[in-house]
């Protein structure tokens, strides 16, 4: 639907566009990125590129408890050091920074604790003092000075620890509803063949290569702030609140990401006090957190439990699916990555139970990491029907198929489109599979065993409203505006090439304008929507601009899709999440299928993986190149959650142990063989106008559950635990 919005532009960007010489685009094409020579000439703007006249620098100190309070701060050998301007502590804050709720209880923040309003701890890591000097360098020293005593208390660091109590999620949150159908028990009971499985994910990082940062200058009543969000609307509204301003006097500048995959979500913990560190000093201030103190400051992927049980009768028709699941979320924010209803939804069951739980640890709130409840839920559910193929001699792809399902085995809701044994089907012909090996331990090659496993992805398709502003001038030459942002995943080249095709104007003919809450609304980059609400917003806007004169012409769109509540541009306006699953009378999910090779030393049990397939089926792709990259970067990241990346924690102190790239492992690319993306057709008019499901977090689903089972076929160890390390992989 078109309206007139409610927002006015302001001096924005000039944006991005392609080089001369651009033919139309055309959708199915290949095509490279609008912006890539800006990243590779180093032109492309990052917010803590911006250079401001009179810029000074701040550094952090953090709390070394996980549970307490401040007692004292020292700072006199703070003050001491030469070009020190400002040290904020709760002494100097505290109820100068307002209270906001977490974004995904209605608020805009990544975590609802107030930065330093008290003396009071609640977990390693937390914010304790800001030190604002001339140079970053003098700011950390000054920072690493402070003195801070402590009256601390034994914390509640994780699952293990057997103090930590879990509730229900559904009294938690009563939007969840544990999934029922039938009778478990019952189903268990008459069974040929059970499997119950227990399975563990462990805490993992986001590790961009862009570390967060806050530049924040006033001028006057006005805040300008560069940082890298995923959701500008959301860090606007809720600095406004903090601050106790109206949110048009906040501006947030975010054009380009250097990676968040889930990080930097919305209002971050330093933002405020940068603001009020740059209004009390007059004078514009920037932090850049460190490597070490991101792993609180921004948040990460819990950790999680599971318990599946399987009832199959002995041809390998599934009775009941079970799945118990456990995940952590800090004391003062209830955060929680639901998965059952995909786990569950899977295959086909007569009966089935779910119940999830919360426990409650002294640690910063977790958050969305991508694929967030879909990356350890499908770990856990692939993992148990390897397990219940081999015990019933079945080929696990054979096994997949006799459960597949056109409809939710709970709800009876029918799928859009079903290709998830299509994408088996192409990756096992492109994989071999055929000469797969069944029996464990049976193939040993110049002392490494070899193995071959698989398994599904599948995740559902989200969307939201969204807001654009798309304007063409006498000469024909085309802008559009949108304050969503570019975070790697191709967005300008996106927008263009949607503009390029439908009015039929050559690509370097179109700019784009992004990230920057002086334009039209935007909703959060995540979920994999912002393909699938944007490109559907935009078509819509370009065919209302072509039903107008020609010449100079504009046209100002809310859009709102299909089941969205009537308020949902209310809330997109207010920054709040509110992203759907529709159509509500189906399931619209993406689906893929993963088959990878392992091969693992026999007497050090290195791990190494020279073959991963990957077919994928998402919808429509407009762009087969970004797309193929996007597959790519998740197959990549998947064996890395597979293999590599776990956040060690010290149980006794709540303190993550391994806060730098030399001690958290994350794949190179040396670890990266050979990888082989197979884009399965999937044309789905039911699953909103442009037949677009989103793609971008597809690709790590299902990854560390294929390994698992390929380890298990090469070695006969299950590895029900990850990550996959070599002093398991042998059993």
């Amino acid at each position: 639907m078109t309206t007139t919005s409610t927002w006015s532009a302001s001096p924005a960007a000039s944006g991005v566009r392609a080089q001369s010489g651009s033919d139309i685009a055309r959708a199915g094409q290949s095509r490279t990125r609008i912006d890539g020579p800006l990243k590779v000439c180093g032109l492309a703007e990052y917010p803590g590129d911006v250079t401001l006249p009179g810029i000074v620098h701040a550094a952090l100190a953090v709390s070394a408890i996980a549970r307490g309070r401040v007692t004292s701060i020292y700072r006199d050998a703070a003050v001491a050091i030469p070009g020190v301007l400002l040290i904020l502590t709760h002494e100097d804050v505290g109820d100068a920074i307002g209270p906001v709720g977490h974004l995904m209880e209605g608020g805009w923040a990544n975590s609802s604790w107030r930065p330093l309003a008290s003396p009071e701890i609640r977990y390693a890591g937390q914010i304790v003092a800001m030190v604002v000097a001339e140079t970053s360098e003098i700011a950390a020293a000054a920072a690493a000075a402070l003195r801070v005593g402590y009256a601390g208390q034994s914390p509640v660091a994780s699952l293990a620890d057997p103090r930590c109590e879990t509730e229900r999620l559904a009294d938690v949150s009563p939007e969840h509803h544990d999934r029922r159908k039938g009778d478990l028990d019952a189903a268990l009971a008459k069974a040929a063949v059970r499997i119950d499985g227990r399975y563990t994910t462990p805490i993992q990082h986001h590790n961009p290569i862009e570390l967060p940062s806050t530049t924040c200058s006033w001028d006057g009543d006005r805040l300008t702030v560069y940082e890298p969000t995923r959701y500008l609307v959301a860090a606007q509204h809720g600095l406004a609140s903090q601050l106790g301003i109206a949110p048009d006097r906040v501006r947030i500048i975010s054009r380009f990401i250097g990676g968040h995959f889930g990080g930097k979500l919305a209002l971050s913990q330093q933002t405020a006090i940068c603001a009020l560190a740059a209004r009390r000093l007059g004078r514009p201030v920037r932090l850049e957190v460190s490597r070490r103190d991101q792993f609180t400051v921004a948040n990460h992927r819990t950790e999680t439990r599971h318990r599946i049980r399987l009832a199959a009768t002995a041809d390998g028709h599934l009775l009941g699916v079970g799945h118990d699941a456990a995940t952590i979320s800090s004391r003062f924010d209830n955060f929680a990555m639901e998965g059952t209803d995909v786990s569950t939804a899977l295959y086909a069951a007569d009966a089935v139970a779910a119940e999830e739980r919360l426990g409650r640890v002294d640690r910063n709130t977790p958050g969305p990491m991508r694929a967030p409840p879909e990356v350890p839920f499908l770990f856990a559910i692939e993992s148990a029907m390897d397990e219940l193929a081999h015990t019933l001699n079945i080929d696990p792809i054979e096994l997949r198929r006799r459960n597949d399902t056109l409809a939710d085995p709970v709800t009876g809701k029918p799928f859009t489109t079903r290709p998830l044994m299509r994408c088996f089907d192409a990756a096992a012909a492109a994989f071999g599979w055929s000469d797969r090996v069944a029996q464990p331990r049976a193939t040993l090659r110049d002392g490494w065993w070899i193995g071959h496993g698989c398994a599904a992805a599948a995740r559902p398709v989200k969307i939201g409203a969204a807001a654009i502003r798309l304007a063409q001038d006498a000469t024909g030459a085309v802008r559009v505006e949108t304050a969503h942002h570019e975070i790697g995943n191709g967005l300008y080249t996106l927008l263009a090439s949607i503009v390029s095709e439908r009015l039929n104007v050559p690509l370097d003919r179109v700019t784009v304008a992004l990230g920057d809450t002086a334009l039209p609304p935007a909703g959060i980059s995540g979920g994999s929507a912002t393909t699938t609400s944007l490109a559907n917003a935009l078509a819509e806007a370009c065919d209302a601009l072509l039903r107008k004169p020609e010449g100079a012409r504009e046209v100002r769109l809310d859009w709102l899709p299909a089941g969205a509540k009537p308020n949902a541009l209310d809330e997109l306006r207010a920054g709040h999440i509110k992203l759907i699953t529709a159509p509500e009378d189906k399931l619209a999910w993406t689906f893929g299928a993963h088959l990878v090779e392992v091969r693992v030393h026999a007497a050090t049990g290195e791990i190494r993986v020279p073959r991963h397939v990957g077919a994928f089926a998402a919808g429509r792709v407009l762009n087969p190149m970004a797309a193929h990259s996007q597959y790519i970067g998740g197959m990549a990241w998947g064996l890395g959650s597979a293999l590599l990346e776990k956040t060690e924690l010290d149980p006794r102190t709540g303190v993550y142990m391994n806060r730098d790239l030399g001690e958290y492992l994350v794949p190179t690319f040396a670890d990266i063989v050979g990888q082989t993306v197979i884009m399965v057709p999937d044309d789905d008019p039911a699953v909103n106008p442009a037949g677009m499901k989103g793609l971008g977090e597809i690709g790590i689903i299902g990854v560390a559950a294929a390994v698992a089972n390929a380890v298990f076929n090469a070695t006969g160890a299950r590895i029900r635990d990850l990550p996959i390390r070599p002093e398991t992989a042998l059993g």
